[in-house]
């Protein structure tokens, strides 16, 4: 017998692993149904009873669900027990017990069992489900968990087996029928089988006797179960109006009543609200609310801006109430900032066995203390109860209740959420411990969204209110501001949940999450109380909230960690003080520094230090310089690398004596005032440069120092773009793919906002034309009635929202305590340490003390060359130690060879480089200075003042001293500061003050300090005009004016790998590769460097390659193996730490050495293909991948070999006579086969490597494109500035897709390849039928095109240019049909008779139809002398007594070459045919050519 049932309850349990004993946990059932079958399917019995509901009611959601009302369970219901009775007796004659997902009914029916105490045999009667593994894989249905099929609802397998919509699903009678039908179905056709059903198969062929056709529906009645409940609602509506009267009083007057929103999400609640901080503030001022709160979900991202807005809004207040005083109108009071956070509260935050996301429950701060609170709840709820979503639980919650006010929260609030889904006595529980735990600071939130569920919430709410005493409060749950945003704000949910706005909103397969209605947006005050006008209580308790709470500020002076003093110079130390021991101790360890900085402690250098001491003591820092010394101290210690310094901190010299920076600012006149104000106390900031890999190191050494708890990351905030919105916006609203990057690539490098709000004069200024044609296009798009519109006009609305969060580059936080005491925290998933939920804006103003760790790939570059060097040359260098005057070094800068070199590298830069010719450093912190925008005018003056084209002028005498080293240009902003001090006696504090205003263009600052500059440099003598003139010039200048102290930190090291590349080059060069080997594009561009500077780059080998790239002692660079896709870091380790036993003779002998669990077969393939192997010289690349007859290749015959090889060898089999047994197994035979040819073996590397290393498909082919190929293929990727005109271009077809148009005509989509580029060309109609026969891949073809203007569509717009194909041919026909003529230019006095006769020679060899012609030159060398100027002491001349020093002056020459004559003469008897071979051999002789 078959016993086949299902239940209706009152909902789903927390856990579905509890035990039936737990009768909590488990709902209630409200209707069983079952029928009772013979082996056959005959059915025996069947009854459906609806339960009388006692002492519980049913819940809403449930109702909704299956239809069944407290009202009609308790009209048509039986007592459970009578219920459980009858069922029990149908379960004595079951076999089986049937169910679709019955497991979950066994589990109801069982603990209903247990509540009635009625003995059964529910456990012991097998089960068969027909919502199984098996069933799935029947359905085969996308989406399941771990990549499985879905597991079948009921719907979905009745209408798989019989194509039938079954609708009535969730009333037990008909779910019982359906679950009947399909069960039988299943037997029928045989998917459970007989081992299953306790059969034999003769059975399940009888059953298909006696059921031939597929399983009939009984054809029962089903009582519809929402209607009946629908029906008696009707008539109790007289009585469901909700009785309020016990709030209403006839005193309160709801139009004197004020009103503030304080359930409020901003866009910080990520992706769920469309609303700024800003906004916010805004509303809640133009609606004259006195009070406005910040309730994100779990996080306070928001507050410290969410205060700084309100304090914004409420100096505008304050202005306004100063003109209503005047005029005698009424004032505004000012907004109260109220932060709160709607967090997730569930049973236990640390239970992470099963999803539990909780309650939302809103938490409001009263005060500062109430603040910390919220903050450390904040915190835990990422740190410790991050689950799908950050949580807490209530015992969290009773420990930092201080100060908090509670809101019950929306309908996923606790009490709310029960009524709906649970049932209103264990709502009523909940209730209690809230109303319990925060006594008179607990409100019942009412909400009125017009939405059924809350209709059916709120009645229960105000009866649990009227019984418990507790007062209610009006909420509107607000996610965006005005109603008209509300498609903006669905659009942005479904890009939370990467959903189609098409797809319904509910729950379940084939829904989405979304607002029910639009009514979530910021109402009025009017508004709000209209809507509670019935119970103005509501609206009055707001004004109770807001009056219990203390504004504060989040600001706050910053806070520095304890240093630890040492016990021997505390125990020296006679100061009670502990600040004076700070200072003390930081001046003792100046001093012992400035000993080694400087061989004589002069009265100069001793002053600038107690000047800067006496500052850092004023200012209350020297903790602050303390602990950066302390930690760069352990980088130099642990062999990390440290930069010279970055920014304004070089210009201290005290930090140049604890070693925090390497740069001496008195030599290089940098200034401490610069870095740290006199007259303006603010944070000094130094940032610090690590080398790449030892940044983590140092990081480790700050976190075990000071605590992980006390030390954290800085948070960023990743908001939509222009572009991405759009992007966005249309994969939301279906808009196609081409459409909308169409439609980002109209935006030019300016927010939407900008674009649609500024007059058209603005725009015209901040764009070019051709971007203000995309612009106007854009616009026009937008007033459009259709999808682009759409697309466009939503994508304003959300440009600027939150969409994720990361973790600033660098920037590192260190507190006294623990960091929540401060700020909320929270976790970040690319770092192991916590981030801080302020961002980088913020955290100082918080009392944050943050440092910025940097990590400079330079550094790292650095390092590894000077390893290299030391390998190869057995020489140690120290970078700091390198000669400031070496001449190999300036010659390098001045020939403009700095590709590779920091800071130096641009097409730009070299140029300059080779016009200025430098010979001091003063002239390369000089140029890194200008080279930027704005200053970038002032280099050719600059070059020819140091060139002597151009005479050096000083408005005064005076201003030589600090205009020298610039040539009389100013430069940078420490010049500003020194001349305002020497013309017009500014204080070092004032200097500081005039820089900035010039650099911010302080309108106010500098029209104050202009009057004081003028009046004190009269004082001293210097005249009126003339100070007009320089006043003018710096405020022109000096907002683009360089940070001199960076200039020159980065100039030293800039010098130092020009240094490197001048005198190691190939090392160099090799460390430059390796710290760009993941990126293909940059190997390519520097390994194109190492030809030019007649360095060989070898493929990877297995006998010398390292991970990275490395010298041989050939002094060839040998590619380094971590650069091949597919080979990790451990294989390349197994391969050189065997290999130290001697190099490896075969691929034998190398796998059988080497540790073969580390470098598997896919790490052998990719060595393979890269060539690593081509070392073993009786093997190719091709033999290792021929298979033989019987299907294995070479290479795993090789690798199986291998294994068995090391098996043996480590079972360590002995013999009789007590030795090792060499068991001699015969190594594979090699195949021979044919090589691959050159196309293949370089596709192989390019699939493995990303670059071709041998050689490049093209190479064959450098002429034709050098000489014959217009326009390279990168040109092509922008045709707008190619229209009208025709070009030519030359590459290898790389992929192509042969295509079909809707009206049957071919075309075709491929990519040409160039040397280090690609585009992807269409080819249409009759150009694809004339040239389809050339488009196939690794094919080499010339292709001469044309392009024309766009078509003009039916809406009068004009397309994308178009590219139209005039010839294709393949490339190596080039030369013999393009090439007519060669050309030969040769200097006169470079020809000889030898030249003469290898020339006949070689063109006897290569007779044909071309012309030759030869043109020769009379060229006159002209050389230029420049004086290089250095110390003996290697110490740069510039700013010193030439009395103190003993200066050596060298002659550096520079030659330029010019034409004087050419004569072009024609051979009349010698034709020759032009190619490959002829122009090769031209080349390998020197002599320059050109064709046609």
């Amino acid at each position: 017998m078959y016993l086949i049932f299902d239940t209706e309850t009152t909902g789903l349990p927390r856990s579905y692993t509890a035990p039936i004993s737990d009768t909590n946990n488990w709902p209630r059932c409200v209707q069983i149904a079952w029928q009772l079958h013979d082996k056959f399917g005959k059915i025996i019995e069947h009854n459906n009873f609806l339960i009388y509901p006692e002492n519980f009611n049913i819940p809403y959601e449930a109702e909704q669900l299956h239809g069944i009302s407290t009202t009609l369970a308790q009209e048509k219901g039986i007592p459970l027990k009578e219920a459980l009775l009858e069922f029990n007796q149908a379960l004595k004659k079951a076999t089986f017990i049937v169910g679709q997902n019955v497991g979950f009914d066994i589990n109801i029916i069982g603990c209903e069992f247990y509540r009635e105490k009625i003995q059964n045999n529910l456990s012991q009667i097998p089960i068969l489900d027909t919502c199984t593994e098996t069933t799935a894989q029947l359905l085969k249905l996308p989406g399941g968990r771990g990549g499985k099929f879905k597991l079948p609802t009921l719907s979905e397998l009745h209408y798989f087996l019989f194509e039938e919509n079954f609708n009535e699903a969730h009333n037990a009678t008909a779910d019982v029928e359906a679950t009947t039908r399909c069960f039988f179905e299943l037997i029928r056709t045989n998917v459970f089988n007989a081992e299953e059903l306790k059969e034999t198969t003769e059975y399940l062929v009888e059953f298909k006797q006696k059921n031939p056709e597929k399983i009939k529906p009984l054809g029962l009645k089903h009582l519809n179960l929402k209607q009946e409940s629908e029906k008696l609602s009707k008539k109790s509506s007289e009585n469901k109006e909700v009785n309020t009267a016990q709030f209403q009083n006839e005193n309160i007057d709801v139009s004197n009543l004020t009103f503030s929103h304080l359930h409020n999400h901003t866009q910080f609640s990520v992706l769920q609200s469309t609303i700024s901080v800003k906004d916010l503030a805004n509303a809640a001022y133009e609606n004259k609310m006195p009070a406005v709160a910040i309730t994100d979900h779990a996080n306070m991202m928001g507050a410290f801006q969410f205060v700084n807005a309100i304090a914004n809004v409420n100096d505008k207040i304050s202005a306004n109430n100063l003109n209503a005083k005047e005029n005698n109108l009424p004032e505004q009071d000012l907004i109260k900032a109220i932060i709160g956070c709607e967090f997730y509260v569930c049973e236990n935050h640390l239970d992470k066995s099963k999803k539990d996301n909780g309650y939302q429950i809103v938490l409001l701060a009263k005060n500062k203390n109430g603040y910390h609170n919220l903050a450390k709840l904040s915190s835990i709820a990422y740190t410790k109860g991050f689950y799908y979503v950050p949580r807490i639980d209530k015992g969290l919650i009773e420990q930092y209740k201080e100060d908090i006010i509670v809101l019950s929260g929306n309908l996923y609030g606790e009490i709310a959420n029960k009524i709906l889904n649970v049932g209103e006595n264990q709502a009523e529980e909940a209730l209690l411990w809230w109303k319990n735990a925060f006594n008179d600071d607990f409100y019942i939130e009412i909400m009125r969204h017009n939405q059924e569920d809350e209709e059916r919430v709120n009645p229960v709410l105000i009866k649990f209110a009227k019984k418990h005493h507790i007062k209610i409060v009006a909420t509107n749950n607000i996610y965006y501001i005005n109603k008209e945003d509300a498609n903006a704000h669905d659009i942005l949910l479904c890009v939370k949940d990467a959903e189609k706005q098409s797809t319904p909103i509910g729950r379940g397969r084939g829904y989405r999450y979304g607002l029910p209605n639009q009514e979530y947006y910021f109402k009025s005050s009017d508004q709000m109380k209209m809507v509670f006008a019935d119970i103005p209580e509501a609206i009055l308790n707001t004004k109770e909230i807001v009056d219990k709470i203390e504004p504060f500020s989040l600001s706050r002076k910053v806070l520095l960690p304890k240093f630890e003093i040492p016990t021997f110079f505390i125990n020296t130390d006679k100061s009670d003080d502990a600040n004076e021991v700070e200072n003390n101790y930081l001046k003792y360890l100046t001093y012992e520094g400035a000993k080694k900085r400087y061989e004589n402690l002069s009265e100069e250098i001793k002053e600038r230090i107690e000047f800067e001491l006496e500052i850092i003591k004023k200012t209350g820092y020297p903790g602050y310089f303390l602990i950066v010394q302390d930690f760069i101290s352990a980088a130099r210690n642990m062999g990390v690398s440290v930069g010279p310094g970055r920014g304004s901190a070089a210009g201290s010299v005290v930090a140049y004596c604890l070693g925090i920076t390497n740069i001496d600012p008195l030599k290089y006149d940098l200034l401490f005032e610069r870095f740290l104000n006199p007259d303006r106390v603010s944070l000094p900031d130094i940032d610090i440069d690590f080398d790449d890999e030892g940044r983590s190191l140092v990081m480790n050494y700050v976190i075990e120092k000071y605590g992980s708890n006390q030390v954290a990351q800085i948070i960023t905030y990743g908001s939509m773009a222009a572009k991405s919105s759009i992007r966005d916006t249309a994969r939301v609203l279906d808009l196609p793919l081409f459409e909308a990057d169409k439609i980002a690539k109209l935006i030019p490098n300016i927010d939407l906002a900008s674009i649609f709000n500024l007059p058209e004069e603005k725009l015209k200024a901040k764009l070019r034309n051709d971007e203000l044609d995309r612009v106007r296009t854009l616009k026009e798009l937008s007033e459009a009635n259709d999808l682009k519109a759409q697309t466009i006009n939503q994508a304003i609305r959300l440009e600027g929202s939150l969409r994720n969060t990361g973790i600033h580059a660098c920037g590192v936080i260190i507190t006294p305590e623990d960091i929540t005491n401060f700020v909320p925290i929270a976790t970040a998933k690319d770092s192991e340490l916590n981030v801080t939920q302020f961002d980088n804006s913020v955290v100082e103003s918080a009392g944050l003390l943050k440092m910025d760790f940097l990590g400079l790939k330079t550094l790292t570059l650095i390092k590894d060359t000077i390893k290299l060097i030391k390998y190869r040359h057995n020489i140690t260098l120290t970078p700091d130690e390198f000669p400031i005057d070496d001449i190999k070094t300036y010659e390098l800068f001045q020939r403009g060879e700095t590709v590779g070199i920091f800071q130096y590298e641009s097409v730009g830069m070299q140029k300059y480089l080779k016009e200025l010719k430098p010979t001091t450093f003063a002239d390369l912190i000089a140029m890194n200075a200008l080279y930027r925008p704005g200053p970038l005018e002032y280099i050719p003056s600059f070059i020819k003042r140091k060139n002597g084209e151009e005479p050096i002028a000083y408005d005064f005498e005076a201003c030589e001293e600090y205009l020298k080293e610039t040539y009389g240009i100013t430069v940078y902003q420490e010049q500003v500061m020194l001349l305002s001090q020497k013309l017009a006696s500014f204080t070092k504090g004032d200097a500081d003050v005039l820089r900035k205003a010039m650099g911010k263009k302080d309108r106010p600052v500098l029209d104050k300090m202009k009057p004081k500059f003028i009046s004190q440099a009269k004082e001293n003598g210097f005249e009126e005009k003339t100070l007009e003139k320089i006043w003018k010039d710096w405020e022109a200048f000096a907002s683009y004016a360089f940070n001199k102290s960076h200039s020159t930190c980065y100039a030293w090291v800039a010098y130092q790998t020009a240094y490197l590349k001048a005198h190691y080059p190939a090392e160099y060069m090799a460390a430059v590769l390796s710290n760009n080997m993941h990126d293909i594009k940059q190997v390519t561009f520097f390994m194109e460097e190492c030809r030019r500077m007649g360095l060989l780059v070898l493929g990877p080998d297995v006998n010398e390659s390292y991970y990275k790239f490395t010298v041989n002692e050939q002094n060839a660079i040998r590619f380094g193996i971590g650069a091949i896709k597919g080979v990790g870091e451990a294989a390349v380790n197994t391969i050189v730490e065997n290999r130290k036993d001697g190099k490896y003779k075969s691929v034998f002998d190398l796998a059988k050495r080497i540790d073969l669990r580390a470098a598997n077969k896919k790490a052998f393939d990719n060595l393979v293909c890269a060539g690593a192997l081509d070392g073993f010289k009786e093997t190719h690349r091709a033999q290792y991948f021929f298979t033989e007859a019987d299907g294995i290749t070479f290479l795993e015959k090789v690798l199986r070999f291998a294994a068995k090889y090391q098996e043996n060898k480590n079972s360590a089999q002995v013999s009789l006579f007590g030795e090792s047994s060499d068991v001699q197994i015969a190594e594979p035979i090699i195949p021979q086969c044919e090589e691959w040819h050159t196309m293949e073996k370089l596709s192989k590397e390019k699939e493995v490597v990303g670059i071709y290393i041998s050689g490049h498909p093209l190479d064959d082919y450098k002429h034709e494109i050098k000489h014959f190929c217009s326009h390279s293929l990168e040109q092509l990727k922008d045709l707008t500035v190619l229209v009208g005109k025709n070009g030519s271009v030359g590459g290898i077809i790389t992929s192509i897709e042969h295509r079909t148009s809707k009206n049957g005509k071919g075309w075709a989509i491929f990519t040409l390849e160039g040397y280090d580029e690609q585009i992807e060309l269409r080819i249409y109609n009759e150009d694809y039928l004339k040239f389809r026969h050339f488009l196939i891949p690794n094919n080499f073809v010339f292709i001469r095109f044309s392009v024309k203007d766009g078509w003009i569509n039916a809406e009068g717009k004009k397309t994308d240019p178009r590219f139209q194909f005039l010839s294709v041919q393949y490339l190596q026909d080039v030369l013999t049909n393009f090439a007519k003529k060669l050309v030969l230019q040769m200097a006169i006095n470079d020809i000889n008779l030898d030249l003469v006769k290898d020339l006949q020679t070689l063109f006897s060899k290569e007779k044909g139809d071309n012309t030759l012609q030869f043109e020769i030159l009379e060229t006159e060398k002209t050389r230029k002398e420049i004086p290089v100027l250095y110390n003996l002491n290697d110490e740069v001349t510039e700013n010193t007594d030439e009395e103190l020093n003993e200066i050596m002056q060298e002659i550096s020459e520079i030659e330029e070459i010019t034409i004087i004559t050419k004569l072009t003469l024609s051979s009349r008897k010698m034709k020759i045919k032009i190619t490959n071979t002829l122009l090769d051999q031209l080349q390998k002789m020197n002599v320059s050519f050109k064709l046609n």
